[in-house]
């Protein structure tokens, strides 16, 4: 499609934004701070590579609510191009995942696993709320799918380091963390992917190819 799209609906205004959407966004925002600081303190005091992985998930979940309510009400053009920037931030936390679950599987000793499901525990409510917040918006354009797909990994994350502080604590060996980690990375590179790809489409729709 030509440039004539971006000098239309691709370069218009967005639509008015739902105060919902805006509400829940700033909840969002703020309960991804604060769980960021818990999750560092209890991945500290565990030892845990997984619960490690899900704060630093938590901060970059901040920063994606933060750029999503910065574009709210902006063109399909620049949504898109801030929903590329999330997507590849959520592929990138895959990759450094990936890293520091290959560090650990060398050097690492087996988390503290009561510490360690306790507050992923906290971190899957916090989730979960979240993600009900951001249910109903999930299928707008590349930019909201975004958001939601980060509320959804975040939950389905926190879900799999409780699973994994109980097959510490029945092993005492530190697989299941790791283990966790990778799928985590997995969920992350999968998800940033999809983000990228439908923003990409959205960009080449209005011939920013």
């Amino acid at each position: 499609m030509s440039a004539s799209c971006c000098s239309g609906a691709c370069a218009a205004p967005g639509k008015p934004v739902s105060p919902r959407y805006r509400k829940a966004l700033w909840a969002a925002l703020v309960i991804n701070v604060l769980m960021f600081g818990v999750e560092i303190f209890g991945s500290a005091h565990s030892g845990s590579v997984s619960l490690f992985a899900d704060a630093i998930d938590f901060a970059g979940d901040a920063a994606n609510y933060a750029i999503a309510l910065a574009v709210l009400g902006m063109s399909l053009a620049w949504r898109a191009r801030a929903a590329w920037i999330k997507g590849l931030s959520m592929a990138g936390f895959g990759i450094f995942v990936l890293g520091k679950a290959a560090w650990a599987f060398h050097t690492g000793m087996p988390p503290e696993p009561l510490s360690m499901g306790a507050v992923a525990t906290l971190a899957l409510i916090a989730n979960a709320g979240v993600a009900l917040m951001l249910y109903a918006f999930r299928e707008g354009d590349a930019n909201m799918r975004s958001v939601w797909l980060c509320s959804r990994n975040d939950a389905l994350g926190n879900l799999a380091v409780m699973l994994a502080a109980v097959g510490v604590f029945g092993s005492g060996a530190a697989w299941p963390d790791l283990l966790v980690a990778l799928i985590m990375a997995a969920l992350a590179l999968s998800a940033g992917v999809s983000v990228m790809r439908q923003a990409q489409a959205e960009l080449s729709a209005c011939g920013e190819d």
